[in-house]
């Protein structure tokens, strides 16, 4: 294993010194509720009780405490595929537990919105602030102090952020994530973006449309492609909280209900009582956050996560920013190739290898921190092993030497690109980030003049009356935080598509989001501060040049100055109303800009 990089050490460093004081303060907090906090030895009888009353055959051992009760906290429904499989794992979960001796309750479940099925439309102004309500929905399951340790059942966009946001506010636990795996590969990626496209241009209906979708999300499990649900699996990997290769292991398999319960049988290991006690708030630290950019960047993941790993590190008393995630991308290479950087899905991934091989590479070149604690072993080199079945027992092999597609995965020595995916965007419109690892190079810089927007359904109503047959900026702006949530703008990737394919020069400028699934057109995005809070967008004009340069990190109007500063900004668009958007006013109010998590919730806290 080669040394440690001296980028990320000195960015490791960084963090930890700029954290020095709030991590102290957390690390204090989860000690206190360790020793002096509530627990289930110090509830009165009525509330343990309450807590016992319909366990069933647990109840005696609950009620003795003498054993570790787990407690689980689900982000289940049947709507949603990628935790449709989560149903039946609650009573899995209890039989495991007994086997070591423990037991196991449901302490509370969570919200789980599909941004597949609001993409597009008003209800996708609440996904971003639901991980905030998915954090504290954690807390309220948690607060019943009837748990020793604690597992997540969550795998999608904002879910697992929530989930263990509001876990590490009960750092004290131990706790580990179960993921449930990605349906089987359907459509091929190339041909359902084929059929958008055609779509877009009026070529094909929407029963054909619907047709191309269907086989393409046809089954339980987790999209295939390789958007903010999947990254999300992998950082929880590059953290260690996972158990070892289990992030994309096909549902309903028996290889898969193994590794459930050997994270049940482990649980139980690390508990607070035991010799081998790993709380949470130890095993997400400085080091640990590092390896999930890193591992962000190696892979081409969502450009949700610069959101979201920086809400993540503060309710671990961590403080990162994009400056950081930058310096990182310019020593990270791009090891992996998946749809939408690449053509193919995260079951191919899989088979070629997948997070075992990724980790193995990155640990092996000193472009990871091993010396985390990880919650199966006593380094994350140990997380680079496969799990497999010997007839019916669950066994680890080795991480594979070489890549079994080089289209997929390929080693640090030889990757797809020398850094990493994500770029900081700065100037005179402010600061934001760009997703350049589905980008063509050719495409990295634009220079057009720009159309503006406040609202993306007038982009699409633009592109279907031939207005934006040029080179030209998208500007889509009160698209933020405070604005209106912060929608993803993924719906408008067809349009934008077509319009590059027919030669023209396309970029999107937003201070709002795109998608896990961002892919060939160049989208600035996040840009902070956000329009409705007196940003730069809100001073562009139609038909001002904007300059986009992933190259130089550059995101300039070309407006001279003087004009420029005499501009009086435009006037967002009062929030909209119905379906539920008037009951999150407080958190557009109290959200912090996009570069600190975007977050109502950690703001208020003063975290």
């Amino acid at each position: 294993m080669m040394p440690l990089n001296p980028t990320v050490a000195k960015v490791t460093e960084r963090i930890v010194e700029r954290s020095r004081k709030s991590r102290s303060a957390y690390l204090d907090l989860i000690e206190r509720q360790r020793g002096d906090g509530l627990n289930r030895p110090r509830l009165s009888c009525g509330n343990l009780a309450h807590g016992f009353a319909a366990s069933g055959e647990d109840k005696p051992v609950i009620r003795s405490g003498n054993a570790m009760n787990i407690g689980i906290v689900t982000a289940y429904n049947d709507m949603l595929s990628a935790h449709q499989p989560y149903g039946r794992y609650p009573e899995q979960i209890k039989v495991f537990a007994r086997e070591v001796g423990a037991t196991a309750q449901v302490a509370g479940g969570t919200p789980a919105m599909c941004d597949g099925v609001t993409q597009g439309q008003d209800s996708m102004e609440l996904s971003l602030f639901s991980r905030d309500v998915i954090a504290m929905s954690t807390a309220v399951a948690l607060s019943h102090a009837m748990f020793e340790s604690t597992l997540l059942l969550g795998i999608c966009d904002k879910i697992v952020p929530g989930l263990l946001i509001g876990s590490l506010r009960f750092g004290h636990l131990p706790t580990i994530l179960i993921p449930a795996g990605p349906m089987p590969s359907g459509l091929a990626n190339k041909e359902k973006v084929r059929v958008r496209q055609l779509y877009a241009e009026g070529k094909v209906g929407r029963e054909e449309l619907l047709e191309s979708e269907s086989a393409s999300y046809h089954s339980a499990g987790t999209c295939t492609f390789y958007g903010t649900a999947n990254s999300n699996q992998m950082m929880m990997e590059m953290m260690g909280l996972h158990m070892p290769g289990s992030s994309f292991v096909l549902p309903g398999t028996k290889l898969r209900q193994e590794l459930t319960r050997a994270a049940v049988h482990r649980i139980a290991q690390i508990g607070w009582d035991g010799d081998d006690y790993r709380p949470l708030g130890h095993c997400v630290d400085e080091k640990a956050i590092v390896n999930a950019i890193v591992g962000l960047l190696a892979t081409g993941g969502s450009t949700n996560h610069v959101i979201h790993l920086p809400a993540i590190a503060r309710a671990a008393g961590v403080q990162i920013d994009w400056d950081d995630m930058d310096e990182l991308s310019s020593v990270v290479p791009l090891i992996a190739s998946i749809y939408p950087n690449g053509a193919g899905e995260v079951n191919y991934f899989h088979a070629a290898g997948g997070m075992p091989y990724v980790i193995k590479e990155l640990v092996g070149s000193g472009l990871a921190h091993a010396d985390i604690r990880t919650v199966y072993g006593k380094s994350l080199e140990e997380g680079a092993q496969n799990p497999v079945m010997d007839g019916d027992t669950l066994c680890w092999t080795p991480a594979p030497e070489a890549s079994g597609d080089d289209k997929m995965l390929r080693p640090v020595a030889a990757p797809f690109q020398a850094e990493g995916g994500f770029r900081l965007l700065k100037g005179n419109l402010g600061r934001g980030t760009i997703k350049v690892s589905a980008v063509d190079r050719s495409r990295w810089t634009i220079e057009a003049p720009c159309r503006v927007f406040h609202d993306q359904n007038d982009v699409l109503k633009a592109f279907k009356a031939g207005d934006l047959e040029r080179d030209v900026v998208v500007v889509v702006r009160f698209q933020g935080p405070a604005a209106n949530g912060m929608p993803e703008l993924h719906k408008l990737t067809p349009p934008l598509g077509v319009l590059q394919d027919r030669g023209f020069k396309v970029a999107l400028v937003t201070d709002g989001r795109m998608s896990g699934a961002s892919g060939k057109v160049p989208a600035a995005i996040h840009i902070s501060p956000e329009a409705k809070l007196d940003g730069p967008l809100a001073r562009l004009r139609d038909g001002d040049v904007v300059r986009v340069c992933a190259e130089t990190g550059e995101l300039a109007a070309l407006v001279p100055q003087a004009e420029w500063d005499a501009r009086t900004p435009a006037e967002a668009p009062v929030a909209g109303m119905g379906v539920g958007r008037e009951l999150f006013a407080m958190m557009r109010h109290y959200a912090d800009p996009a570069e600190r998590g975007g977050s109502a919730m950690l703001a208020s806290a003063g975290l």
